[in-house]
């Protein structure tokens, strides 16, 4: 059994095993971005903190012995804990009783200060056979406890394996990250196919009353040129573009006769075109990307209008979605300005003049603004 003398305290860290640690934390990848596990355990960073001279040297001893390269001493507890902050080993042995700053102090301040991506595995080793203690060690997040006097080969089966097991937790987080990133972009390429297929039918269903079948098209651009103006994020100009091309896509379950008819539709027919919006959000529901949940929206609020009059849920102004109020009024212009089955295209003009007019009742005054600008240019 080895039961090292004790002999007075100094602190036994050198220059170049300080330097050697330093350079071994930044070479470690930023805590939370690990992008491989650790998997060279004789090249672990590893800390020896005790007041104890000679048990420094012991321990240093073990470690050399058994091929471990990254290995500091620190005698002075308070100098530990900074030390260990700033380097930020794979793992700690650590004397109890300390004088200035107990161990218990120093796992106390760990667990304190240190989130659990970047705190060291501890390996407790003490001479105070008391029960409390051990328990207070490893309630304070210790990995094990040694008791001293310890033989050789209980230090380094228990450095091994608590080595292996930081090794194992990092490929397990490692493995994690690739799968999460792997169903994400799965995810990803599902949804704009899905998004694709939908904006395809949303063509089919333009093409049987407009012959170019370009309406989605052209609401799309105006809808974002208009968020442009408005001065929102390029990045949601851009995805509204996207979003607003299914804005019609529920019409694709309304009746040809009913969709195309040329006269004035019966009360209860246009209530069952009004059911388009519904349909549409229903086809768009359930996606986890902004598009996807952008598009539903959009699907289903673009008839809602500013003065609450609108469908399906009569909302009134900012309790609607503003992607839904910019849809809304390149969806109405668009519409003016196209021969639609009831009625032939007014003019550019006559379409702004309808729109100003219906500024703060159908149109949100502020959306309106914009687009005026937008046809200025």
């Amino acid at each position: 059994m080895l039961n090292p003398v004790s002999t007075s305290a100094s602190n036994v860290r050198t220059s170049r095993q300080i330097s050697n640690a330093k350079q071994s934390s930044s070479e470690k990848q930023v805590p939370g971005k690990e992008s491989s596990a650790v998997t060279d355990l004789k090249n672990s960073h590893i800390v020896v903190v005790d007041d104890t001279q000679a048990n420094l040297v012991l321990l240093k001893s073990l470690l050399d012995q058994d091929g471990y390269s990254q290995i500091s001493l620190v005698s002075n507890a308070v100098d530990a804990v900074d030390f260990i902050v700033e380097t930020k080993p794979e793992l700690v042995l650590l004397d109890l009783n300390m004088p200035y700053m107990s161990g218990l102090a120093i796992l106390e301040h760990l667990a304190t200060n240190l989130s659990a991506e970047v705190r060291p595995a501890v390996i407790v080793l003490t001479g105070d056979a008391r029960e409390d203690s051990k328990v207070r060690a490893l309630g304070l997040g210790a990995s094990d406890v040694i008791m001293r006097p310890f033989s050789k080969d209980e230090v380094l089966l228990k450095v091994r394996n608590t080595l292996k097991g930081i090794a194992l937790q990092a490929q397990a987080h490692e493995d994690k990250n690739q799968l999460e990133r792997l169903v994400a972009e799965r995810t990803r390429q599902l949804e704009l196919t899905q998004i694709e297929m939908l904006a395809r039918l949303a063509r089919v269903a333009e093409y049987r009353d407009d012959q170019a079948g370009e309406h989605i098209w052209r609401v799309a651009r105006l809808s974002g040129q208009i968020a442009e103006v408005l001065g929102l994020d390029a990045d949601y100009a851009a995805l509204l573009t996207r979003a607003a091309r299914l804005h019609d896509v529920g019409k694709i379950a309304i009746p040809d006769g009913i969709l195309f008819k040329p006269g004035k539709l019966t009360a209860a027919e246009f209530d069952i075109v009004k059911k388009h919006t519904v349909i549409g959000a229903e086809m768009l529901s359930g996606g986890q990307s902004e598009l996807l949940r952008l598009a539903e929206s959009v699907a289903r609020g673009h008839h809602e209008r500013w003065d609450g009059g609108g469908y399906p849920l009569g909302l009134a102004g900012d309790d609607i979605p503003l992607e839904c109020r910019i849809v809304a009024l390149a969806d109405a212009f668009d519409a003016i300005t196209h021969d639609q089955a009831h009625r032939k295209a007014l003019s550019v003009q006559a379409a702004l003049d309808i729109i100003s007019e219906e500024s703060g009742k159908q149109f949100d005054p502020r959306v309106v603004r914009a687009f005026l600008t937008v046809m200025a240019r």
